[in-house]
């Protein structure tokens, strides 16, 4: 566990308590995400839509905002941010996080968590457009989710050939 030198005049038990905190929000992030992976191979929500006559690209990208994928993918980016706030809060520090947080794609997931957790009156509101469209943001967020858990992992001595399951 390595605080810059802004929080090295806490306590080592202190900065301990205070990251086993983050970690809870990044259990509960990593949660939606395994929700969400579940939930995108499960082809239930693909043929309610397909039932209901949805074929219009439209239609299927409310049909995934409403049901099980697009709700939990919402869930663990909005947890993904909150996790990214703690950890600058606390003034961590760990090289790969921290390229990975200097990313601009950091603020289209904030503007998205906002979009999920502040209502819009536009269904496909530009907080949730600018990230689903951003190249490669869900393989960034997907990165930066597996470097927090090898974070969190090391920092509770915890040993793992595994990144995370995200792996």
């Amino acid at each position: 566990m390595k605080p810059n030198k802004a929080s090295s005049s806490k306590s080592e038990l202190q900065t301990k308590i205070e990251v086993l905190a983050l970690h809870r929000y990044w259990i509960w992030a990593n949660n939606m995400r395994e929700h969400f992976y579940h939930a995108l191979v499960q082809p239930e929500w693909l043929e309610r839509t397909k039932k209901n006559g949805a074929l219009s690209s439209e239609d299927l990208a409310r049909a995934f905002f409403c049901d099980d994928p697009g709700v939990f993918m919402s869930y663990w980016y909005g947890g993904l941010f909150v996790v990214i706030e703690g950890w600058k809060e606390l003034h961590l520090s760990d090289p790969v996080i921290d390229s990975l947080i200097a990313d601009p794609k950091v603020d289209l997931l904030k503007r998205y968590r906002n979009g999920a957790f502040h209502f819009q009156k536009n269904y496909f509101d530009q907080r949730f457009q600018g990230f689903i469209e951003e190249k490669e943001a869900a393989k960034w967020a997907r990165e930066l989710n597996s470097e927090f858990g090898r974070y969190f992992l090391g920092a509770f001595g915890v040993q793992n050939s595994n990144k995370t399951s995200d792996s």
